[in-house]
Protein backbone atom coordinates (compact mmCIF):
# COMPACT_ATOMS: atom_id res chain seq x y z
CA UNK A 1 0.00 0.00 0.00
CA UNK A 2 1.17 3.32 -0.57
CA UNK A 3 -0.98 7.05 0.05
CA UNK A 4 -1.06 9.61 -3.11
CA UNK A 5 -2.04 13.06 -2.69
CA UNK A 6 -4.27 15.08 -5.12
CA UNK A 7 -4.82 18.57 -6.05
CA UNK A 8 -7.49 18.91 -3.87
CA UNK A 9 -5.25 18.31 -0.61
CA UNK A 10 -7.24 14.46 -0.30
CA UNK A 11 -5.20 11.29 0.30
CA UNK A 12 -6.07 8.39 -1.25
CA UNK A 13 -4.54 4.50 -0.25
CA UNK A 14 -3.36 2.44 -3.07
CA UNK A 15 -2.42 -1.46 -2.80
CA UNK A 16 1.11 -1.97 -4.84
CA UNK A 17 -0.54 -5.24 -6.18
CA UNK A 18 2.41 -5.74 -8.77
CA UNK A 19 4.78 -5.33 -6.85
CA UNK A 20 5.34 -9.06 -5.20
CA UNK A 21 4.82 -10.60 -8.99
CA UNK A 22 7.33 -8.21 -10.53
CA UNK A 23 10.07 -9.38 -7.87
CA UNK A 24 9.35 -13.36 -8.59
CA UNK A 25 8.94 -12.70 -12.44
CA UNK A 26 12.87 -10.57 -11.74
CA UNK A 27 13.87 -13.56 -9.79
CA UNK A 28 12.87 -16.12 -12.71
CA UNK A 29 14.80 -13.66 -15.26
CA UNK A 30 17.70 -14.00 -13.58
CA UNK A 31 17.60 -17.75 -13.45
CA UNK A 32 17.07 -18.21 -16.57
CA UNK A 33 19.79 -15.81 -17.52
CA UNK A 34 22.38 -17.51 -15.51
CA UNK A 35 21.44 -20.91 -16.87
CA UNK A 36 21.37 -19.64 -20.18
CA UNK A 37 24.95 -18.16 -19.92
CA UNK A 38 26.18 -21.21 -18.16
CA UNK A 39 25.01 -23.18 -21.53
CA UNK A 40 26.42 -20.61 -24.13
CA UNK A 41 29.63 -21.77 -22.24
CA UNK A 42 29.50 -24.97 -22.47
CA UNK A 43 28.76 -24.91 -25.80
CA UNK A 44 31.53 -22.28 -26.80
CA UNK A 45 33.62 -24.54 -24.69
CA UNK A 46 32.59 -27.83 -26.39
CA UNK A 47 33.20 -26.06 -29.61
CA UNK A 48 36.40 -25.03 -29.13
CA UNK A 49 36.92 -28.67 -28.28
CA UNK A 50 35.82 -30.16 -31.19
CA UNK A 51 37.57 -27.71 -33.42
CA UNK A 52 41.33 -28.50 -31.66
CA UNK A 53 39.75 -31.98 -32.28
CA UNK A 54 39.81 -32.01 -35.92
CA UNK A 55 42.85 -29.28 -36.59
CA UNK A 56 45.24 -32.35 -34.87
CA UNK A 57 43.31 -35.30 -36.63
CA UNK A 58 43.89 -33.41 -39.75
CA UNK A 59 47.80 -32.82 -38.76
CA UNK A 60 48.31 -36.20 -37.64
CA UNK A 61 46.70 -37.85 -40.70
CA UNK A 62 47.26 -41.30 -38.53
CA UNK A 63 44.63 -44.21 -36.99
CA UNK A 64 45.84 -43.31 -33.92
CA UNK A 65 43.51 -39.72 -34.41
CA UNK A 66 40.18 -40.07 -35.90
CA UNK A 67 38.25 -37.16 -36.74
CA UNK A 68 35.18 -36.33 -33.61
CA UNK A 69 32.31 -37.30 -36.85
CA UNK A 70 33.71 -40.81 -37.07
CA UNK A 71 34.08 -41.24 -32.74
CA UNK A 72 30.73 -39.81 -32.16
CA UNK A 73 28.58 -43.05 -33.84
CA UNK A 74 30.70 -45.51 -31.79
CA UNK A 75 30.09 -43.75 -28.99
CA UNK A 76 26.37 -43.86 -29.62
CA UNK A 77 26.43 -47.20 -30.36
CA UNK A 78 28.51 -48.18 -27.81
CA UNK A 79 26.75 -46.50 -25.06
CA UNK A 80 23.56 -49.03 -26.17
CA UNK A 81 25.92 -51.86 -25.15
CA UNK A 82 29.05 -52.71 -22.58
CA UNK A 83 30.24 -49.02 -22.62
CA UNK A 84 27.30 -48.20 -20.76
CA UNK A 85 28.02 -50.60 -17.87
CA UNK A 86 31.46 -50.10 -17.61
CA UNK A 87 30.53 -46.07 -17.44
CA UNK A 88 27.32 -47.62 -14.46
CA UNK A 89 30.48 -48.93 -12.98
CA UNK A 90 32.88 -46.72 -12.58
CA UNK A 91 29.98 -43.40 -11.61
CA UNK A 92 29.30 -46.04 -8.38
CA UNK A 93 32.56 -46.42 -6.98
CA UNK A 94 33.54 -42.38 -7.36
CA UNK A 95 30.21 -42.01 -5.73
CA UNK A 96 31.07 -44.04 -2.92
CA UNK A 97 33.93 -42.65 -2.29
CA UNK A 98 32.82 -39.36 -2.39
CA UNK A 99 29.74 -40.71 -0.01
CA UNK A 100 32.94 -41.99 2.54
CA UNK A 101 34.98 -39.52 2.55
CA UNK A 102 32.53 -36.87 3.33
CA UNK A 103 31.00 -38.62 6.07
CA UNK A 104 34.26 -39.45 7.50
CA UNK A 105 36.18 -36.40 6.79
CA UNK A 106 33.58 -33.75 7.33
CA UNK A 107 33.32 -34.45 10.72
CA UNK A 108 36.94 -35.41 11.65
CA UNK A 109 37.64 -31.43 10.02
CA UNK A 110 34.98 -29.86 12.33
CA UNK A 111 36.48 -31.38 15.32
CA UNK A 112 39.86 -30.32 14.50
CA UNK A 113 38.92 -26.94 13.56
CA UNK A 114 36.78 -26.92 16.79
CA UNK A 115 39.47 -28.50 19.32
CA UNK A 116 43.02 -26.41 18.87
CA UNK A 117 44.64 -28.76 21.27
CA UNK A 118 44.22 -31.76 18.48
CA UNK A 119 44.83 -29.25 15.44
CA UNK A 120 48.05 -28.28 16.74
CA UNK A 121 48.56 -32.74 17.56
CA UNK A 122 47.82 -33.65 14.53
CA UNK A 123 48.79 -30.90 11.79
CA UNK A 124 51.83 -31.64 11.50
CA UNK A 125 51.06 -35.39 10.23
CA UNK A 126 48.15 -33.56 7.89
CA UNK A 127 50.94 -31.59 6.33
CA UNK A 128 53.46 -34.27 5.86
CA UNK A 129 51.24 -36.62 4.32
CA UNK A 130 48.49 -34.28 2.25
CA UNK A 131 50.95 -33.39 0.18
CA UNK A 132 52.11 -37.16 -0.88
CA UNK A 133 50.31 -38.52 -4.08
CA UNK A 134 48.02 -41.12 -2.60
CA UNK A 135 48.07 -43.08 -6.09
CA UNK A 136 51.75 -44.09 -4.85
CA UNK A 137 50.04 -46.48 -2.07
CA UNK A 138 47.96 -48.28 -4.40
CA UNK A 139 50.31 -51.57 -4.69
CA UNK A 140 50.12 -51.38 -0.92
CA UNK A 141 46.47 -51.05 -0.65
CA UNK A 142 45.87 -54.08 -2.91
CA UNK A 143 47.95 -56.26 -1.05
CA UNK A 144 46.10 -55.57 1.85
CA UNK A 145 42.88 -55.13 0.81
CA UNK A 146 42.89 -57.51 -2.46
CA UNK A 147 42.22 -56.32 -5.35
CA UNK A 148 38.86 -56.45 -5.20
CA UNK A 149 36.08 -53.60 -5.59
CA UNK A 150 37.01 -52.33 -1.62
CA UNK A 151 40.54 -50.91 -2.77
CA UNK A 152 39.45 -49.20 -5.49
CA UNK A 153 37.09 -46.87 -3.70
CA UNK A 154 39.37 -46.43 -0.58
CA UNK A 155 41.62 -45.13 -2.97
CA UNK A 156 39.85 -42.70 -4.47
CA UNK A 157 38.26 -42.08 -0.90
CA UNK A 158 41.19 -41.57 0.95
CA UNK A 159 42.22 -38.47 -1.81
CA UNK A 160 39.28 -36.94 -1.45
CA UNK A 161 39.48 -37.71 2.46
CA UNK A 162 42.41 -34.79 3.08
CA UNK A 163 40.93 -32.09 0.58
CA UNK A 164 38.09 -32.16 2.63
CA UNK A 165 39.68 -32.60 5.76
CA UNK A 166 42.18 -29.60 5.50
CA UNK A 167 38.85 -27.12 3.76
CA UNK A 168 36.57 -28.05 6.69
CA UNK A 169 39.36 -28.17 9.24
CA UNK A 170 40.25 -24.26 8.25
CA UNK A 171 36.99 -23.19 7.64
CA UNK A 172 35.67 -24.06 11.18
CA UNK A 173 39.38 -22.85 12.48
CA UNK A 174 38.12 -19.09 10.66
CA UNK A 175 34.76 -18.77 12.31
CA UNK A 176 34.73 -14.95 14.01
CA UNK A 177 35.16 -15.52 17.45
CA UNK A 178 32.02 -13.21 18.28
CA UNK A 179 29.87 -15.73 16.45
CA UNK A 180 31.03 -18.59 18.74
CA UNK A 181 30.42 -16.73 21.56
CA UNK A 182 26.99 -15.36 20.54
CA UNK A 183 25.64 -18.41 20.48
CA UNK A 184 27.18 -19.88 23.63
CA UNK A 185 25.78 -16.77 25.54
CA UNK A 186 22.55 -18.42 24.68
CA UNK A 187 23.37 -21.48 26.31
CA UNK A 188 24.15 -23.75 22.94
CA UNK A 189 26.62 -26.40 23.99
CA UNK A 190 29.43 -27.81 21.64
CA UNK A 191 26.84 -30.70 20.50
CA UNK A 192 24.45 -27.32 19.29
CA UNK A 193 27.79 -25.62 18.26
CA UNK A 194 28.48 -28.03 15.73
CA UNK A 195 25.31 -28.40 14.31
CA UNK A 196 23.84 -25.40 13.94
CA UNK A 197 26.80 -23.04 13.51
CA UNK A 198 30.36 -25.37 12.20
CA UNK A 199 28.18 -27.66 9.81
CA UNK A 200 25.98 -25.36 7.94
CA UNK A 201 29.64 -22.88 7.68
CA UNK A 202 31.75 -25.53 6.48
CA UNK A 203 29.03 -27.27 4.69
CA UNK A 204 30.02 -24.79 0.80
CA UNK A 205 33.63 -25.41 1.71
CA UNK A 206 33.14 -29.29 1.59
CA UNK A 207 31.06 -28.85 -1.71
CA UNK A 208 34.22 -26.69 -2.79
CA UNK A 209 36.55 -29.17 -2.08
CA UNK A 210 34.57 -31.51 -3.88
CA UNK A 211 34.55 -29.79 -7.24
CA UNK A 212 37.75 -29.04 -6.96
CA UNK A 213 38.97 -33.05 -6.50
CA UNK A 214 36.43 -34.61 -9.20
CA UNK A 215 39.25 -34.19 -11.71
CA UNK A 216 41.96 -36.07 -9.47
CA UNK A 217 39.56 -38.61 -8.68
CA UNK A 218 38.42 -39.57 -12.20
CA UNK A 219 42.63 -39.62 -12.75
CA UNK A 220 42.90 -42.37 -10.04
CA UNK A 221 40.05 -44.13 -11.20
CA UNK A 222 41.63 -44.49 -14.68
CA UNK A 223 44.50 -45.96 -12.94
CA UNK A 224 43.09 -48.28 -10.18
CA UNK A 225 40.71 -49.52 -12.74
CA UNK A 226 43.03 -51.07 -15.04
CA UNK A 227 44.48 -53.35 -12.21
CA UNK A 228 42.64 -56.72 -11.62
CA UNK A 229 38.93 -55.91 -12.72
CA UNK A 230 36.83 -56.46 -15.92
CA UNK A 231 34.64 -53.61 -15.34
CA UNK A 232 35.33 -49.87 -15.56
CA UNK A 233 36.38 -47.49 -17.98
CA UNK A 234 39.58 -47.61 -17.17
CA UNK A 235 39.54 -51.32 -17.96
CA UNK A 236 37.35 -50.70 -21.16
CA UNK A 237 39.84 -47.77 -22.50
CA UNK A 238 43.31 -49.64 -21.63
CA UNK A 239 42.30 -53.21 -22.42
CA UNK A 240 39.43 -53.81 -24.50
CA UNK A 241 40.63 -50.87 -26.97
CA UNK A 242 43.49 -49.28 -26.63
CA UNK A 243 45.47 -53.09 -26.48
CA UNK A 244 43.51 -54.42 -29.62
CA UNK A 245 44.25 -51.43 -31.86
CA UNK A 246 40.69 -50.38 -31.70
CA UNK A 247 41.01 -46.24 -31.41
CA UNK A 248 37.63 -45.24 -32.49
CA UNK A 249 36.04 -47.24 -29.48
CA UNK A 250 38.65 -46.02 -27.04
CA UNK A 251 38.07 -42.55 -28.25
CA UNK A 252 34.28 -43.30 -27.14
CA UNK A 253 35.74 -44.95 -23.47
CA UNK A 254 37.54 -41.62 -23.19
CA UNK A 255 34.55 -39.09 -23.83
CA UNK A 256 32.56 -41.31 -21.15
CA UNK A 257 35.25 -41.10 -18.86
CA UNK A 258 34.98 -37.38 -19.59
CA UNK A 259 31.32 -36.42 -19.44
CA UNK A 260 31.39 -38.89 -15.95
CA UNK A 261 33.58 -35.62 -14.92
CA UNK A 262 32.16 -33.20 -16.48
CA UNK A 263 28.39 -34.31 -14.99
CA UNK A 264 29.92 -34.65 -11.54
CA UNK A 265 31.75 -31.15 -11.30
CA UNK A 266 28.38 -29.39 -12.88
CA UNK A 267 26.53 -31.50 -10.04
CA UNK A 268 28.45 -30.47 -7.40
CA UNK A 269 28.91 -26.44 -8.69
CA UNK A 270 24.87 -26.40 -8.74
CA UNK A 271 24.91 -28.20 -5.29
CA UNK A 272 27.51 -25.80 -4.19
CA UNK A 273 25.93 -22.84 -5.54
CA UNK A 274 22.12 -23.82 -4.13
CA UNK A 275 24.28 -24.13 -0.59
CA UNK A 276 26.52 -21.52 -0.64
CA UNK A 277 23.69 -18.79 -2.18
CA UNK A 278 24.84 -16.06 -0.17
CA UNK A 279 28.73 -16.09 -1.54
CA UNK A 280 27.25 -15.71 -4.87
CA UNK A 281 24.66 -13.12 -3.94
CA UNK A 282 27.43 -10.10 -5.61
CA UNK A 283 27.65 -11.92 -8.88
CA UNK A 284 25.91 -11.39 -12.21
Amino acid sequence: MYRTTHADGSDTLIAAEAEVPASAASLAQEALRTVGARLLNLGLALTIFALCWTVLAAALRRDIMPYPWQVLPVFVSEMRGDLWDHTVASAARVLKATVLATLIATPVGLGLGQIRVLNRIFSPLIGLVHPIPKIVFLPVILVIMGIGETSKVFLIALILFFQILVVVRDEAASLRPELIQSVRSLGAGRRALFRFVYLPASLPAVLTALRVSVGTAIAVLFIAEQYSTRQGLGYYIVTLTWQRLRFEKMYAGILAMSLLGLILYLAVDALERVVGRWRHAGEG
